[in-house]
């Protein structure tokens, strides 16, 4: 049986919250019990089903995960490693599987990985992290449907510039890097705060890691790592959802865990359209005003930019300025899944195609492989008054979205598919309860 939400709208969330530890730490956090034999331990673990799917994947690679519901703790001791093969029903699913290739390849010399899931927001261009593992010396062919690898002579150092911005990219890099022999340079390497807070931990394991120069990462291979006690940074996205979940209903939350200097270009924007927010401790901060707010555009890039992954909740937003607002997607080429939902709420949301001379410079993924019927940007004209629908989440920040919209439209909403959402939030309908919202989980 599949779980829904049923939200009634409409109420102002007023109160405290905490965010999780953040998902895109979480997840590659648990892939390090494939480099060391020794125990790592780590605090502030979300309990989210990507989480949960991650450790499936090491756990079938032979490395022992215990998770601590209750002090979010989590326990890897990998010195059981007897596989190379992710089974496909399990890697399929969760886009972390394309990571372990570099620990099985240091440690054991071959793996065999399937091509990985996650949300539906566009290709993932897989093919930046198999070019940088190619450097390293790794003999790499796909084969119905897995990526066969070999290396048996271990990784070894080299020097590598991704043609452009990749996350994932750049940690399955540095996970290859860490035990590889000689130095390994990054260039046009990904900056987010994630991706230092996953060097931190490695380096706390023994590893030796740093920033040389803007977007270049020197990793000087070591012969083993060592355990750590580590706890990951507190969730961007979930800070951001909160937030937009304030002011869009036009209440005041006080966010436990929001790290103003991970959010500068977000609450530049909230400036901007006049909404307010205040400091109001170290690493907290509160979230209050009621619209109309101010129409302005918004662009997604890489970090320090526009985080694609808030463009979605800021339409909600968006809906709520007086004038037209655009977003422009740059990072993926299919990330407006959600705007059929909001107009079945009564949103009056319109694609665009934007004028670009040169779109293989400004968007981020290859642009050869975007679809014609994909648009890249959309104008929200404000203030459209939403009302109730049956909605359908189709990736986890749609789902997010969707979420949003129902707790400011006026009725009862049913929201179906929210596994999605399960990948990312921890227990998001019980905290948003806390704040007022009048939203329950059902079974269908």
């Amino acid at each position: 049986m599949m779980d829904k939400y049923v939200i009634t709208g409409g109420n102002p969330l007023h109160g405290e919250v905490c965010v999780s530890g953040a998902k895109n730490v979480a997840m590659k956090v648990i892939l390090c019990g494939l480099l060391t034999e020794k125990n790592i331990t780590v605090s502030n673990i979300p309990l989210i089903s990507s989480v949960y799917g991650t450790a499936r994947i090491v756990e079938k690679l032979g490395v022992k995960v215990s998770i601590e519901r209750y002090t979010h703790r989590l326990t890897l001791k990998g010195n059981g490693m007897r596989d190379f093969i992710v089974p496909f029903e399990i890697g399929g699913v969760y886009r972390s599987a394309s990571m372990v290739l570099g620990p099985l390849l240091a440690r054991l010399g071959h793996a065999r990985v399937p091509n990985p899931g996650g949300c539906r927001i566009g290709k993932r261009p897989i093919d930046r992290h198999i070019d940088g593992l190619k450097a390293m010396g790794a003999v790499i062919s796909y084969r119905e449907g897995y990526f066969e690898a070999d290396a048996p002579r271990g990784l070894k150092g080299t020097t590598y510039t991704f043609v452009s911005n990749t996350h994932t990219g750049t940690e399955t890099l540095i996970l290859a890097g860490v035990l590889a022999k000689g130095k390994t340079i990054l260039k046009n390497a990904a900056e987010e705060p994630e991706i230092d807070d996953l060097i931190s931990l490695l380096n706390q394991m023994g590893a030796h890691i740093k920033r040389t120069a803007k977007k270049t990462i020197l990793i000087e291979g070591v012969s083993e790592l060592q355990g750590a006690d580590f706890s990951i940074m507190p969730d961007r996205n979930e800070v951001v959802t909160f937030a937009i979940a304030a002011l869009s209903t036009g209440g005041d939350v006080r966010i436990v865990g929001a790290q103003k200097k991970y959010l500068t270009t977000f609450l530049n924007a909230l400036t901007a359209i006049g909404a307010s927010w205040q400091e109001v401790e170290k690493d907290k901060i509160r979230f209050f005003s009621k619209y109309p707010y101010k129409a302005t555009h918004i662009t997604t890039g890489a970090y320090p930019a526009f985080m694609t992954d808030w463009q979605a909740p800021w339409a909600i937003l968006a809906n709520y300025c007086g004038g037209v607002s655009t977003i422009h997607e740059t990072v993926y080429e299919n990330r407006f899944s959600y705007v059929e939902e909001l107009r079945k709420m009564g949103a009056d949301i319109h694609f665009f195609s934007p004028k670009i001379s040169n779109p293989s410079l400004v968007y981020n993924f290859n642009w050869s492989d975007k679809r014609k019927d994909y648009h890249q940007a959309i104008e929200v004209k404000g203030i459209a008054k939403l009302h109730n629908a049956v909605l359908e989440v189709s990736d986890l920040r749609a789902g997010a979205t969707l979420v949003l919209a129902a707790l400011t439209a006026q009725g009862e909403s049913v929201i179906y598919g929210i596994d999605h959402i399960d990948r990312g939030y921890e227990n998001l309908e019980g905290r948003l309860q806390s704040l007022g919202a009048k939203i329950v989980r059902k079974k269908e």
